[in-house]
């Protein structure tokens, strides 16, 4: 009978331990995962992710992660789509930006001040280098055209109008 406590306060004993290091591991975890989703979050978001169907990227400061719906889009993100994937966006003054399959779109520069007469700071500008983006203006298309630019490897599109599709082979 003592052997058999013996060896049953050693059992508990072990389990004890392996509970305490399970205990110690799972509180580091929520720790570690909120510095990685910290690191992930734009400082300002400029665009929600409404969208994502298939396989799709977004670079953030040299990291890669899966793009997501719901995810918050800084202005200097970038976007790669797969063979398979496409995403919606819509930025902060409702201009929509579909990226189709086998895409890449780099943000590279947003802002958006609007004033009663016009836009004091507004600015869109993206570059499709390879796939296919389907632009439709929002208020910075409508206040100040002049700051949208659609850059591509071949040529930059100004908009003056309210939807265009952009490809890039």
């Amino acid at each position: 009978m003592t052997s058999l406590l013996m060896f049953a306060g050693r059992r508990a004993a072990g389990v004890l331990a392996l509970a305490c290091r399970l205990a110690a591991v799972v509180s580091v975890l929520p720790a570690h995962a909120a510095g990685v989703r910290g690191l992930a979050e734009p400082p300002e978001a400029v665009a929600l992710v409404k969208r994502v169907a298939g396989h799709a990227e977004l670079w953030r400061e040299g990291v890669r992660q899966p793009l997501q719906e719901g995810q918050s889009l800084a202005a200097t993100d970038r976007l790669q789509m797969g063979a398979d994937g496409t995403a919606a966006l819509v930025f902060r003054d409702g201009t929509r930006l579909t990226i189709g399959n086998s895409s890449e779109l780099q943000l590279r520069r947003y802002a958006f001040a609007p004033k009663a007469d016009g836009c004091d700071d507004c600015a869109f500008d993206v570059y499709l280098a390879r796939g296919r983006a389907v632009y439709a203006s929002g208020k910075i298309g409508k206040l100040a055209p002049q700051s949208v630019l659609l850059e591509t490897p071949h040529g930059t599109a100004g908009v003056r109008g309210t939807r265009l599709i952009l490809e890039v082979d």
